[in-house]
């Protein structure tokens, strides 16, 4: 079976101190090959950072329906602005005939780069309001990424690299940052039909900050069964995409996982917000099992893929309703 989600403290691999560093790297690798998934604390984000994008996004989510949808971005992929609900249905990556998620999502790729700044020829989908939403949402993307910086270098300790080895392939890293917002549900959902369907996440490391809402995320046990993931307070929940499984070789997995919808029986409301960063490498980084994760026992499973054209291809995939 699937053990709790583990929790790992942070603050001995921020402290300097190189075999505490390690300690840390080998608890967060142990958690990734057992689980997939494992909560961090003591990284270095900041309370009011999360705090203020959290209260901004409510305030963009409660705006009139109208005013969303003039941040929808007619293209195929969906890969920033407003995204309505019933418009992609991530399990379709598994499932053909999945039903749309429960849940709408505004969406920013990479503000550090061209073509997603703010201030650009691109800046349509950022919204106008509230105000305070944009230099929120570049405080959180900054906070999150150095955070992400860690989490790479911690991963090469972890897999017997030098701690700087992901450095190169991150220098424009294709990172996304998705705040989702699951309604109350006012009408039965559809039979079989979920906040968030069953999916692997496609890139690297899924950095999430999650609330204590009803109807949460849920993980996938070896043994069959879904396991609730608990909301630690001041935590994020990491867990490993599809193309870091593949650059470990397995060694690390890509664990099934879905949010659920809350209870029928409930009363109040049920709303639900998640602050999603996905971190991938340099859109044109060829990526191929890792030297250390490969044996004798255990050659290399995986061709080489283009880190961006393999995410792109399963998100579109998630978009063909």
């Amino acid at each position: 079976m699937l053990a709790d989600i583990p929790v790992v403290d942070l603050a001995d691999f921020r402290s300097g101190d190189l075999e505490k560093r390690k300690g840390v790297a080998g608890s967060f690798g142990r958690a990734l090959e057992e689980v997939g998934f494992v909560t961090v604390t003591n990284h270095g984000v900041p309370d009011d950072t999360t705090g203020s994008l959290y209260r901004l996004t409510k305030q963009f989510f409660a705006l009139p329906e109208s005013v969303k949808r003039s941040y929808v971005l007619q293209s195929d992929a969906k890969t920033k602005g407003y995204i309505p609900v019933g418009d992609e249905a991530v399990a379709l990556t598994l499932d053909a005939k999945a039903a749309p998620d429960l849940c709408e999502a505004l969406v920013f790729p990479n503000p550090r780069m061209p073509g997603n700044r703010p201030d650009g020829p691109e800046k349509q989908f950022w919204p106008a309001e509230p105000a305070g939403l944009t230099p929120a949402v570049l405080a959180y993307f900054d906070a999150c990424t150095a955070l992400s910086n860690d989490l790479y270098r911690l991963s090469a300790l972890a897999l017997d690299l030098p701690e700087d080895y992901f450095v190169p392939f991150f220098t424009e890293g294709s990172f996304v940052l998705r705040l989702v917002q699951y309604p109350d549900q006012i009408e039965p959902p559809l039979p079989g039909q979920l906040r968030y369907g069953a999916h692997h996440d496609y890139g690297g490391f899924t950095i999430l900050r999650q609330d204590d809402a009803p109807g949460g995320l849920q993980v996938f046990e070896r043994s069959g069964q879904w396991r609730d993931v608990p909301n630690e307070p001041r935590s994020f929940v990491i867990n490993v995409g599809d193309l870091l499984a593949r650059w470990t070789n397995d060694r690390w997995r890509s664990t099934l996982h879905r949010v659920v919808n809350p209870g029928r029986e409930l009363s109040g409301s049920t709303e639900r917000l998640s602050m999603v960063l996905f971190t991938g490498p340099n859109a044109d980084a060829e990526i191929l099992p890792l030297p250390t994760c490969c044996t004798a026992d255990h050659p290399s499973q995986y061709p080489p893929v283009t880190a961006g054209a393999y995410i792109r291809g399963k998100i579109a995939a998630s978009h063909q309703i």
